[in-house]
């Protein structure tokens, strides 16, 4: 939009087209008071075309003149309408009379009746019943816009009638034409919105019908300008007979137009369109002929309408489809992302897109033709900064400086959020569309500068305009299924998350009951297994007679027992993991580690074993459960360090602003990576029981008391050059940091 455009906007926006204060000369007005038929205001030829000397504050009622048009308005008045339309008797003549009402008063239009020849609406009852027929059988818009072109020009004969419809830009597109050729043809052209002022486009929706017989004509004045009801200027919006703006009947002259009359086309309230007769020479339309016409133009609006929404409800019905299949397929996928990318032709389908992608924190998911991850994830974050609940653009470059380098695919997006906390969005693509638009003019000069004031363009010739970075628009119903799809997913989602608690909850039962079963097992088998130890030493001790074989079968006994003990105390220690709280406080670790070095002593003696021991941070836990844990690790080390002479066991820490770490490493045989999974899952063991005794949960008991810390745990190994263990806890924000 150039400055000249913007000036050009202001000052039309400025101009008082609705209140211009004068009426075009083929006509006269009166208004009079509704109650008493006082005369408040008149326009300055109602003497002359009303055939007597009417004053303003004098009763209508008093002109013997005017008895029987007062009779007309009364009987008018006591009935409901809003509009009347009559021929009436005014002294000797008869004058066509349009009146409706208005808070400034009872607006009265008097204009000659239609001549002797010319057509009335009786006479055009026919040929208005023969359009309905032929229309009703048109097979699109297109076939009704060339219908209705020709009737209407054959009613009013100007010289060349167009249909016109206008785009979301405001821009107008010709659709139909019928011509006797005087004028030249403007089929096929756009015409940029700034032609039809915003302000100019309400006049249209609000009064259907608009002739201008002769662009030179000189305006006529309203006496008063100001109403006597409310001291304001006229309202005229409802006036056949209005003057209209200057410029456009300067822009009508550059048309080389002397006459015009448009009829609006409404669909659902707002202007779809225009129905715009021009003649070379002046052409005067009686307002009989105007009537069928607004009647005609009625019905093409009602028809135009029809087509529309059928072809959008159509258009609704199979994207409904294709998100009814769609939405099956996800219902059983793993998670609505993967479902999406594994069914590519219904999510492109859903708004006939060429591509698409769904952002869920920070990740990104694709089909068909996409900007890079880098690029989608810049424009996902941009929509959310920018606050995007919804987006549909057929130019993305337009809106948003990113977008120009996208627009080979994706000139058009469309993104629907499915997050109000997060830049989560799904979004489609439209690659770009190169076309050649073809305008009556140059619509980036609409207006020239001159004479003190902007006037209208003079030149209409064809103006071709290659147009990129734009793609094919979005459709209503597209849009829409868009969001009805982001409905669903989010119901979907939040279907899937009640799942997932109520199988939460029933594992935390199940668990519950598995410990608590656990815990009673382990109890009660604790006591006779130290029976069993008990009486086999007492039995040991007792027949000192025995043979070498027996004694080798009591010390079997034994030694089982002790090791099912173990097994047993193991167990009734990891099922009570989940029965007791956690009492959190600061921990001195290498406090703890020196303690553990100092209790393992009788496991390690004898052996060559160097304890590396760096400067360990203070942890922040349950002190007994780390204590636990630490047991575990440093007693794994150094069973798996027994064949090595000498022993390296190295025990490290380090601490961030969130977490603290402890590692605990060896020189031992290590372990597979491949198996890394397993190494902390209960009774499971990655050497067998003949080679490193254990009861296989020490691991496990460590890593369930790191999770419930909220910390993790991990492994890292390679078989014959030892393992390495680190955990890690999460801090507490006021914890100051310091190493012991």
């Amino acid at each position: 939009m150039t400055e000249l455009d913007d000036g050009y906007l202001e000052e039309c926006a400025a101009e008082p087209i609705k209140i211009p204060g004068a009426i075009q000369p083929h006509g006269a007005l009166l208004v009079v008071e509704p109650e008493t038929l006082k005369i408040l205001q008149q326009s300055a030829n109602a003497r002359r075309l009303l055939g007597f000397d009417v004053r303003n504050d004098a009763l209508l009622s008093a002109y013997e003149e005017a008895t029987t048009l007062c009779e007309e308005i009364r009987g008018w008045l006591s009935g409901g309408e809003n509009t009347l339309f009559y021929l009436v008797a005014v002294g000797s003549q008869q004058l066509q009379l349009t009146a409706h009402r208005s808070p400034q008063g009872l607006l009265l239009e008097f204009e000659p009746p239609p001549r002797p020849g010319e057509s009335t609406l009786d006479g055009l009852y026919p040929r208005l019943r023969d359009f309905l027929d032929r229309i009703s059988g048109a097979h699109d818009i297109i076939s009704i816009a060339e219908e209705v072109a020709r009737e209407v020009r054959a009613i009013t004969h100007f010289d060349r009638v167009l249909l016109y419809s206008f785009d979301g830009n405001g821009d107008g597109t010709v659709l139909a034409e019928d011509t006797n050729k005087i004028l030249p043809s403007y089929l096929g052209l756009r015409f940029p919105a700034s032609d039809i002022p915003a302000q100019a486009r309400e006049l249209y929706r609000l009064n259907r019908i608009r002739l201008i017989p002769d662009a030179s004509y000189d305006p006529v004045e309203i006496e008063p300008s100001i109403s006597p009801l409310n001291g304001l200027p006229l309202d005229l919006s409802q006036v056949a007979l209005r003057s209209v703006s200057p410029v456009h009947l300067e822009y009508m002259r550059n048309m080389e137009t002397a006459s015009s009359m448009s009829m609006s086309i409404i669909v659902d309230g707002a202007l779809w369109g225009l129905i715009s007769g021009h003649s070379r020479a002046s052409r005067m339309v009686n307002a009989q002929i105007r009537t069928a016409c607004d009647i005609l133009a009625q019905v093409v609006s009602l028809q135009i309408g029809s087509r529309l929404k059928a072809s959008s409800a159509a258009e609704r019905l199979e994207l409904k489809s294709v998100e009814t299949s769609l939405l099956s397929k996800l219902s059983v996928a793993t998670s609505f992302q993967r479902g999406l990318v594994n069914n590519p032709h219904e999510w492109l389908r859903l708004v006939d897109a060429e591509g698409a992608a769904v952002v869920v924190q920070g990740g990104i998911l694709t089909t068909g033709q996409t900007p890079s991850e880098r690029q989608i994830r810049d424009l996902a974050t941009w929509l959310f900064e920018a606050g995007h609940d919804v987006l549909e653009t057929n130019s993305l470059a337009s809106i948003w400086s990113g977008g120009e380098f996208l627009s080979e695919k994706a000139s058009g997006v469309l993104a629907v959020s499915i997050s109000q906390i997060r830049g989560d969005y799904i979004i489609w693509f439209r690659p770009e569309v190169v076309k050649t638009v073809a305008w009556g003019g140059d619509p980036n000069k609409p207006m020239e500068s001159g004479a003190g004031r902007l006037h209208p363009r003079k030149s209409f010739d064809l103006w071709k305009q290659l147009v990129r970075q734009q793609s094919k628009p979005w459709t209503s119903a597209e849009v829409e299924s868009a969001l009805g799809f982001r409905a669903s997913i989010q119901t979907l989602v939040l279907k899937a998350a009640e799942e997932r608690a109520e199988l939460t909850d029933r594992l935390e039962a199940a668990n519950k009951e598995l410990e608590s079963f656990s815990y009673s097992i382990s109890h009660d088998l604790r006591a006779p297994f130290r029976h069993i130890v008990g009486f086999a030493e007492l039995l040991s001790d007792k027949e000192k007679g025995l043979d070498q074989k027996s004694r080798h079968y009591i010390e079997t006994i034994r030694g089982a027992a002790i090791s099912a003990g173990r097994l047993v105390d193991d167990l009734l220690h990891f099922s009570q993991l989940g029965r007791s709280q956690l009492l959190k406080s600061n921990v001195d670790v290498a406090k703890i580690v020196n303690e553990l070095r100092h209790s393992l002593r009788t496991e390690t003696e004898g052996r060559n074993i160097e304890w590396q021991v760096g400067a360990l941070p203070i942890g922040y836990g349950d002190p007994a459960m780390l204590r636990q844990v630490l047991q575990n690790l440093l007693h794994n080390a150094i069973k798996y360090t027994a064949p090595r002479d000498a022993a390296i066991i190295t025990i490290s820490g380090h601490e961030d602003a969130n977490s603290t770490t402890y590692i605990v490493a060896d020189n031992g045989v290590g372990f597979e990576m491949k198996y890394v999974d397993k190494l902390f899952g209960v009774f499971q063991r990655l050497h067998r029981a003949e080679e490193f005794e254990g009861t296989g949960i020490g691991l496990a008991l460590a890593k369930r008391i790191v999770d419930r810390h909220g910390g993790s745990i991990s492994a890292e190994g390679k078989v014959g050059a030892g393992a390495s263990l680190t955990f890690t806890l999460p801090r507490p924000k006021d914890l100051k940091k310091r190493s012991s």
